[in-house]
C-alpha cells in the first residue's frame, strides 16, 4: 500500500497512512515522510503499536538522536527508558505515577508552555517523534503552532525588525517563569544559555518561521524588560488558534514534528492517571549562530 496524506488543518499537519512502523523502512518511503513533513510540519501515524527499539530505528532513519544524559534534573538511576528517550510521562521507573510534589514532576510541568524542543542546546533539535504509549481519556492533547504561518502573517515592518535579532534560550527561564526555582549550582551549570537567531530558514521548503520558545530570557542588545514583552507579544500573535493544531490522543498515535518550523505543548491532564508517553529526538547538525562569545550583555 502506498504512503497516504491527509491534512489534518488548513495550514499545516498531516495524518500518514500505508505504513507500519513496526518494521524497517525502505529508502522511498523515508524520503516520502521527510519531503511529507517538510510540507506539513507535523505528521500524525496512527495505531503505531510500536517497542522502544522499533521507534528507535524509525527514528534514526532521519538522522542521530539526542541522549537525555546531562540534561535536566534526572539523576543517576532515575533513567526508566533508554537514554534515546525523553521521558515525557508522569512515571516513575517502577511504572508508579508520580506524586504531586515529586520534584520531576513539577519540573516537567515546563512541557506545558510553548516551546520548540532543544532550542536551549547550541545545536538545536531537527525532529521529535512521541509515541503515545498509554493516554489519558480527557485532557492531554498536544497542541502545535505553525511558526511559518505566523512568520507569513507578520507586516512588513515587524519581519524586518526581527531579521538579524538573536535571543538566548535555557531550560533556567522557562521553569523559573513556573515558580521552579530551586535549580542547584550543578544543574544551573548544565543550562547554561545558548542563542539562537529569531527567524530561521527552513532548509529544505526554504520558507521562514519565527525561532519561539517559552526558554528565551532575553533579547542579545536589548534591555531585558522590553526583550521579554516583545517576545510576549510574539509569542500571542504565533499561538493564534488559526495556527494551531490540537492532537488528541488516541492509543498508539506516533507524532511526529519539525522543530524548526513549529512551537507545541501538551494541555492539562488528570496527573493521577497514567499517561505513557515516549519522546525521541533527531538531533539537528549545525547552530543557528555562532556561539563564541556568551559574556553577559
Amino acid at each position: 500500500m502506498a504512503l497516504t496524506v491527509r491534512p489534518l488543518h488548513d495550514l499545516f499537519a498531516a495524518e500518514i497512512g500505508g505504513v507500519d512502523l513496526t518494521r524497517a523502512l525502505a529508502v522511498e518511503e523515508v524520503s516520502a515522510i521527510e519531503a511529507a513533513i517538510a510540507e506539513h510540519a507535523v505528521l500524525v501515524f496512527r495505531d503505531q503499536r510500536i517497542t522502544d527499539e522499533q521507534q528507535l530505528e524509525f527514528s534514526r532513519g532521519f538522522g542521530d538522536l539526542e541522549e537525555t544524559r546531562g540534561t535536566g534534573i534526572s539523576k543517576p538511576g532515575e533513567l526508566r527508558l533508554h537514554p534515546a528517550f525523553a521521558d515525557v510521562s508522569n512515571l516513575d521507573t517502577d511504572n508508579t505515577v508520580l506524586p504531586r510534589d515529586n520534584r520531576r514532576r513539577l519540573y516537567g510541568l515546563g512541557n506545558m508552555l510553548w516551546h520548540s524542543d532543544s532550542s536551549f542546546k547550541a545545536v538545536p533539535a531537527k525532529y521529535s517523534l512521541l509515541s503515545g504509549r498509554i493516554v489519558v481519556d480527557e485532557g492531554g492533547e498536544t497542541e502545535f503552532a505553525d511558526m511559518r504561518a505566523a512568520y507569513d502573517d507578520l507586516d512588513d515592518e515587524t519581519k524586518a525588525e526581527i531579521a538579524d535579532l538573536v535571543c538566548e534560550h535555557s531550560l533556567i527561564h522557562s521553569r523559573e517563569s513556573l515558580g521552579f526555582d530551586d535549580l542547584t549550582d550543578a544543574e544551573r551549570a548544565t543550562m547554561r544559555p545558548v542563542r539562537q537567531v529569531l527567524t530561521r530558514t527552513h532548509p529544505v521548503s526554504g520558507r521562514k518561521s519565527i525561532y519561539l520558545a517559552s526558554h528565551i530570557g532575553k533579547i542579545i542588545g536589548w534591555p531585558v524588560p522590553e526583550g521579554r514583552a516583545f517576545i510576549r507579544d510574539l509569542t500571542e500573535h504565533a499561538t493564534q488558534r488559526r495556527f494551531v493544531y490540537a492532537h488528541k490522543w488516541r492509543p498508539f498515535d506516533l507524532v511526529m514534528w519539525d522543530n524548526r518550523a513549529t512551537m507545541h505543548r501538551v494541555r492539562r491532564f488528570d496527573s493521577t492517571k497514567v499517561r505513557d508517553m515516549r519522546r525521541t529526538t533527531v538531533a539537528g547538525t549545525a547552530p543557528t549562530v555562532a556561539q563564541e562569545s556568551m559574556a553577559a550583555e
